[in-house]
């Protein structure tokens, strides 16, 4: 009778133990699984990230004929070699050749003319150099001169200018050379302020298609982890507070603000 009592408990626990042992390789199964799958959930949110720029905001979001793009294309008469053309508030210089009495430096007024001697006033606004060269030439030969010969020089530039508005030290409007990166346009403008988020520093720019603007994130620039865009005439760059929520809409308001205080300055 005791033989067959240590039998049945033998028995007993080998089920108990198989059971236990079987619950535990569950139980392993379970958290691998769980671990794989916390693993593609994030590989998933890495993937999806690279669609957004430093800010968040997503690539491709439009708002009216503004799209958010990763990064800006030069303007079109850049790529081209369209001739730049005269804008308001461009200070000129005019060479008539052997006439030193008719030599002027004038700036174009607001209805887009320059006034000068004997010919009084010509529309220079909407025309290249060589243009205004040719038709001052004609104005000057009619009544006047004989073979006149005329250079005319920009000496300063309002189209080659960039506005900076927002979190900058000096926000306003500044010149571009043929080199201006936006670290030298955000140095011009005395640095971004304490309020400021690095990593949200916009830049504007206008096409025949439309505007785009571009994130660039002024502390991996500075670490050299991302290019120094040069910047252009036209350019608006806006820098945003750190608490700043961007989306496409805000983006869109931003330039107005900041193109309603350019025409301030330049009257169209």
């Amino acid at each position: 009778m005791t033989r067959i009592s240590d039998q049945l408990v033998c028995g007993m626990n080998s089920r108990v133990i198989n059971k236990m042992i079987l619950l535990l390789c569950l139980c392993s199964m379970v958290l691998i699984s769980g671990c794989n799958g916390t693993r593609l959930s994030s590989n998933n949110l890495t993937s999806s990230s690279t669609n957004s720029s430093a800010s968040g905001t997503k690539i491709g979001t439009t708002d009216g004929d503004l799209t958010i793009v990763e990064n800006l294309a030069p303007p079109e008469n850049v790529i081209d070699g369209t001739p730049q053309k005269i804008s308001i508030n461009d200070i000129l210089e005019v060479d008539v050749f052997q006439v030193n009495d008719l030599d002027r430096t004038v700036t174009v007024e607001a209805n887009g003319q320059i006034s000068l001697p004997l010919i009084g006033a010509v529309m220079a606004a909407g025309r290249t150099l060589p243009e205004l060269e040719q038709a001052l030439e004609n104005e000057y030969n009619q009544n006047y001169l004989q073979n006149a010969e005329i250079s005319v020089f920009m000496k300063e530039s309002f189209g080659q200018r960039i506005t900076l508005d927002g979190q900058f030290s000096k926000p306003g409007i500044y010149p571009a050379t043929n080199q201006t990166t936006l670290i030298q346009a955000v140095a011009q403008a005395g640095g971004l302020t304490p309020l400021s988020d690095e990593r949200k520093v916009f830049v504007y720019r206008k096409y025949s298609y439309g505007k785009r603007v571009a994130n660039y994130s002024i502390r991996d620039i500075r670490a050299g982890n991302s290019p120094d865009p040069r910047l252009y005439g036209g350019d608006v760059v806006v820098a945003f507070t750190s608490k700043s929520k961007i989306a496409a809409q805000n983006l869109r308001q931003a330039l107005g603000i900041a193109s309603s205080a350019t025409r301030v300055i330049s009257p169209l």
